[in-house]
C-alpha cells in the first residue's frame, strides 16, 4: 500500500439484505473474489498490486491509475454475475501513498484522502526522519461508542467493590489494547485510558454524597487496576517479513 499510487476501498453487499443473503456473501467470497481477483492481476496487472481483504470489506493498492479503474470496472462486472454488488458509498477510487502528497500539492489539491478499515483510520503521514508512513489510529466514532459503553456500565457497577470495578476495567483496557495497540496509534491509546480514568473516579465519586475521590485518593487505584498503553503489535512490512521471507510479486 505504501508503493501504490491509487487506492480502492470496496466493499459487497448482496442483493439479498437479509442475514441469510449477507453470510452467502462472505462465504463465496474467495470464490467471487480471491481467485478471480488473483487471475486478473497476473493477466491483466503490469504494475504492483496489493489486495487485502476481511469479509465483505477490501482495500487494493494499485500503482497504474488506468489498471485501478479498469479493475473497478471488471469487478462490477463480475459481481453483477452472482447478483452482488458493490456498496455505493463504502467503494471509492482514492489517490495514496509516498507520492500522492506531494502530487496534489503540485495540482493545487488538497491533503490526500483518508479511508477506514477493520476499526481504524488510516492516512498518509511523516515519520520523524521525514520519510512517507502509513499512519492509523482508531475511528473516531468507534471510540466515542466504545468510552459511552464504559460509561454506562460503570453507572450499573457503580456500588459493586472496588476491587471488582478494577478488575472489569483492566480486561476492557487490555482488550482494547489488545487490537488498537499498533504503531502510530499511541496517543488514542493514551487517550482512551485516560477518559477511562476519569469515567471512573466521577462514577466513584458518585457512590454518596460525601464519596468525591481527590486525585491523591484516586491515584493509587488507577496505578493498580489501569494498564499503561503499549504497543502490541509489529511494523506492517515486520509482519509480512515473517509470513514472505522472500518478496514474492503474487504473494
Amino acid at each position: 500500500m505504501q508503493q501504490g499510487r491509487l487506492l480502492t476501498r470496496v466493499s459487497f453487499r448482496s442483493a439479498d439484505p437479509s442475514e441469510v443473503g449477507q453470510f452467502s456473501v462472505g462465504r463465496n467470497m474467495h470464490y467471487v473474489f480471491d481467485l478471480w481477483a488473483q487471475q486478473w492481476r497476473k493477466r491483466h496487472a503490469t504494475g504492483d498490486v496489493i489486495i487485502v481483504r476481511y469479509a465483505d470489506d477490501a482495500v487494493l493498492g494499485f500503482e497504474h491509475e488506468a489498471e485501478a479503474r479498469r479493475f473497478l470496472e471488471d469487478l462490477r462486472a463480475r459481481f453483477a454475475e452472482f447478483s452482488l454488488s458493490l456498496h455505493p458509498d463504502k467503494t471509492r477510487l482514492i489517490e495514496f501513498g509516498r507520492h500522492a502528497a506531494a502530487n496534489r500539492k503540485r495540482q493545487g489539491l488538497g491533503r490526500p484522502a483518508t479511508f477506514s478499515f477493520l476499526g481504524f483510520t488510516l492516512f498518509c503521514g511523516r515519520s520523524r526522519r521525514g520519510r512517507f508512513l502509513l499512519h492509523r489510529k482508531t475511528r473516531c466514532d468507534r471510540l466515542r461508542a466504545t468510552l459511552q459503553r464504559v460509561k454506562d456500565e460503570l453507572r450499573r457497577r457503580m456500588h459493586w467493590p472496588i476491587p471488582e470495578q478494577g478488575r472489569w476495567l483492566r480486561q476492557v483496557l487490555t482488550g482494547f489494547f489488545g487490537y488498537h495497540a499498533v504503531p502510530t496509534n499511541f496517543r488514542v491509546l493514551s487517550a482512551f485510558r485516560w477518559q477511562v480514568t476519569l469515567l471512573w473516579r466521577r462514577s466513584l465519586s458518585r457512590r454518596s454524597q460525601r464519596g468525591h475521590l481527590t486525585l491523591a485518593q484516586y491515584r493509587p487505584l488507577a496505578m493498580a487496576w489501569l494498564p499503561r498503553p503499549r504497543i502490541l503489535h509489529p511494523w506492517p512490512e515486520q509482519r509480512f517479513d515473517v509470513r514472505h521471507p522472500r518478496w514474492e510479486p503474487s504473494a
